[in-house]
């Protein structure tokens, strides 16, 4: 995690934490567009690291916008054994959003609000069938997803400024 910390302060960021061993990095930066951030970060972990890295920018007050949207029923959130969002660099349009529901089973149900999918898995996740893998094969997109608990404590240390 000290290194990853590297690559971000040698892009000029401030104040770079990581959070958990999972690669989640906070960090101020002087500008505001997501975007160019995230264009920013992937081509130098690229050029430093030898491979492309997916990376996906989130500011403060979208992960304490993620962390308390419902898009399951309190009931079937009490029933889950995992609860866990996937983090896109974009939106998806409206077919791909739709294809989503492709994942549903007796175990999994999704929902897609806006850059995130939320994975509700009723068993462990290891009786599902679903995996990031199959998603990003699937779909064509990149993705990486994180439990909610983990985006709970993450907005809760970092609430929006």
């Amino acid at each position: 995690m000290a290194a990853l910390r590297a690559h971000f302060e040698a892009l000029g960021f401030s104040n770079v934490e990581t959070f958990t061993a999972s690669g989640n990095v906070i960090f101020e930066a002087a500008s505001r567009d997501s975007a160019a951030l995230h264009r920013k970060i992937e081509a130098h972990l690229a050029k430093s690291l030898g491979h492309e890295v997916s990376t996906f920018v989130r500011t403060d007050a979208e992960v304490a916008a993620i962390a308390c949207y419902r898009p399951f029923t309190e009931k079937k959130l009490e029933s889950a054994l995992a609860f866990n969002v996937l983090f896109l660099a974009e939106p998806m349009d409206a077919a791909t959003s739709h294809s989503v529901q492709n994942f549903n089973t007796d175990i999994d149900s999704f929902h897609v609000h806006g850059r995130e999918v939320y994975w509700l898995c009723r068993k462990k996740q290891s009786e599902s069938t679903f995996s990031n893998n199959a998603f990003e094969k699937a779909l064509k997109l990149r993705a990486t997803f994180r439990g909610m608990n983990t985006i709970k404590k993450l907005a809760a240390k970092y609430p929006p400024g």
